[in-house]
């Protein structure tokens, strides 16, 4: 269950409730009375099955709260109440199925962001690639592939595109095509100081025959992008975050940039060619696989929340 905090003007107090009483699927409903000083007004709060969420913020909407009060929504772990049970078996479907598509705005929002952080995230990844290029290390690749942040803004595109917010998804594409150049650069630099200094020898690329699937593309190179990207999709809209741990390391998309860089510094250009088609085809596949998934899930999506702008931010 979520739990559902409202923060209404006193005028439409009465509104908001009757909205909440008439929706199954909430419970556990609170009014504090003036407790809300910005916005001024009255707070409410309710516990709501997942599956009836994106329902009630259409309703909630519907009468503005989102401009003149306030709507948050915090995950519930664990409620112990016999009508909790009866509200989540009320509502239709289920909730490991449901999909709150205003939750799924403002998370891939906020991951679609090119912030510092991002990119030392992807600069560190594209380092440990290339090391494991180097090193002839699959574990390393690996563990690369689990460092990198790209999912996000990925994930951020392909909504964007679907439910048309061009905002988020020149904000994803930003990062994307802002974040990769700028590690790989860092990376190439890294590989010339190796080079200089005889950490990297010449050699180095014939002798990395475990890491050679880097740049080695192949149908199944797509394959591999396309479920990754709908098995993605499909953990992000149902909150499973534990499934994309799986999706970092099935794809090559960090890996694969590093080994550009080194192949490059190495003079190796058809490995570093490959690679880069390697990279293009991965991020190709996730987005169009990612952005499938949303338009098969779409049928049962909310109208309301399809024309709510996305809040800045």
């Amino acid at each position: 269950m979520l739990r559902l905090r409202v923060l209404s003007p006193t005028a439409k107090t009465e509104d908001a409730l009757a909205v909440l009483r008439a929706q199954p699927g909430a419970t556990h409903v609170v009014v504090l009375r003036g407790a809300a000083v910005e916005p001024a007004g009255d707070v409410i709060e309710a516990d709501v099955a997942r599956e009836a969420v994106d329902e009630l913020l259409g309703a909630l909407c519907a009468l503005d709260l989102d401009h003149v009060g306030g709507i948050t929504l915090d995950e519930l772990d664990t409620a112990l109440s016999d009508a909790a049970d009866r509200a989540e078996q009320a509502a239709p479907g289920d909730g490991a199925d449901a999909v709150v598509w205003d939750e799924l705005l403002a998370r891939t929002g906020e991951d679609s962001r090119l912030t510092t952080t991002f990119l030392a995230f992807l600069t560190i990844a594209c380092l440990l690639a290339a090391v494991g290029v180097v090193t002839d290390s699959p574990i390393t690749v690996v563990g690369a592939m689990v460092v990198g942040p790209e999912f996000g803004p990925l994930a951020a595109l392909a909504v964007g595109l679907v439910l048309r917010r061009f905002d988020l998804a020149g904000r994803a594409a930003l990062a994307l095509l802002a974040g990769f150049p700028l590690a790989m650069l860092i990376t190439a630099g890294g590989a010339l100081l190796g080079k200089a200094t005889g950490l990297i020898g010449a050699d180095a690329m014939s002798a990395a025959d475990n890491v050679d699937f880097v740049y080695q593309v192949g149908p199944f190179s797509l394959v591999v992008a396309l479920l990754a990207g709908a098995a993605g999709m499909l953990a992000v809209t149902s909150a499973r975050s534990a499934v994309l741990v799986g999706v970092f390391i099935s794809v090559t998309t960090v890996p694969a940039a590093g080994y550009v860089v080194v192949a490059a510094v190495l003079g190796e250009w058809g490995r570093s060619v490959g690679s880069l088609v390697q990279l293009a085809v991965n991020i190709v596949g996730i987005v169009f696989a990612a952005a499938l998934v949303l338009v098969v899930r779409r049928k049962s999506w909310a109208p309301s929340a399809a024309n709510r702008p996305l809040s800045p931010g």
